[in-house]
């Protein structure tokens, strides 16, 4: 098949590394713009554009895909079809209607469940047992077409947004050469979408990771791994900015408690930071205070004298 592949960040990559080592022809790469990046703000490429060039594919970066000169340059290369996996722009019909088989969107959940920009951190901070990938024929709408194919993966119990990024990035690989090859064979079957069972997920704001410390323990571990590494799960301390990279649900919750509000310092000694949260007690593992590098509870407790019954989270 003549491919023309669209994405953008490095959990595109994967796939296109595997489209690339097929039997197939990747005769065009869609990706966005070059954008500043960094401290100094230079120009970068994305990870997709990077991964093109050193395959000498030509690369295109429409500032909008509705461009009457981009949809020319698509019917041109008259690809048999679009592998499309979070390239960021919302495709027109007119875009959809030009390859034969359409366009192929490979969407890192089991649609029609977390449509939308961020499925892999709601699995986690969900507590969701499985997730997947879906193969989807496009429509114009958000995660709306038909289901082509699937591929089902357990959360390990430690699972984290990072973890299972790097998984269901390297799964699409796998399943869109089973969907290229089911298109040729005549024996996929479309499958619609439930409409009714839909959830819509947004990109997740960086204000999200702030912990509420009334919450569960439980909740607040999910919230810890679902947003590590990016935004990550934070609160203050001393006025400081203190991220929380992991922890630990306490199963039995202390009578020590007592009536200590939730934030407070429950034991802050040897390896041992243990704090009351609304239900439960979380035992924290990993943390980074702001300007210093992260580190386990032992270490910062050497620098940093927390005592019992300081609280977190008050500015």
């Amino acid at each position: 098949m003549r491919i023309v592949f669209m994405g953008t960040p490095d959990f595109s990559v994967p796939t296109l590394e595997s489209l690339i080592g097929s039997r197939h022809s990747v005769v065009g790469v869609v990706t966005q713009p070059d954008k500043p990046k960094g401290r100094g703000k230079a120009v970068a490429m994305s990870p997709v554009k990077e991964c093109a060039l050193e395959h000498g594919i030509p690369v295109y970066q429409p500032v909008r895909a509705r461009e009457e000169s981009f949809l020319l340059a698509m019917r041109e290369l008259a690809p048999d079809v679009m592998v499309v996996i979070a390239f960021g722009q919302i495709l027109p019909q007119e875009l959809l209607d030009i390859p034969r088989y359409g366009c192929v969107n490979i969407h890192a959940s089991l649609l029609p469940k977390y449509r939308g920009a961020s499925p892999i951190q709601w699995a986690v901070l969900n507590g969701d047992e499985e997730t997947g990938i879906t193969t989807m024929q496009m429509a114009a709408g958000m995660d709306t077409g038909d289901i082509l194919e699937m591929e089902r993966i357990r959360l390990d119990k430690k699972e984290t947004g990072g973890s299972l990024f790097e998984r269901l990035s390297l799964l699409g690989g796998s399943l869109i050469l089973s969907t290229l090859d089911g298109f040729e064979a005549g024996t996929l079957v479309p499958q619609p979408q439930d409409d009714a069972q839909a959830t819509y997920v947004k990109k997740i704001p960086k204000s999200m990771g702030e912990i509420d410390w009334s919450a569960d323990a439980a909740l607040i571990e999910r919230l810890v791994r679902g947003l590590n590494p990016w935004p990550s799960a934070f609160t203050c301390v001393g006025g400081k900015l203190l991220k929380i990279w992991e922890a630990d649900v306490e199963e039995e919750i202390p009578e020590e408690i007592g009536q200590r509000k939730p934030g407070t310092v429950l034991e802050a000694s040897g390896a041992a930071l243990r704090v009351v949260t609304g239900r439960g007690v979380l035992r924290i593992k990993s943390l980074q205070l702001e300007g210093k590098k992260r580190m386990d509870s032992a270490a910062f407790l050497r620098g940093y004298p927390l005592e019992a019954g300081e609280r977190l989270g008050t500015r």
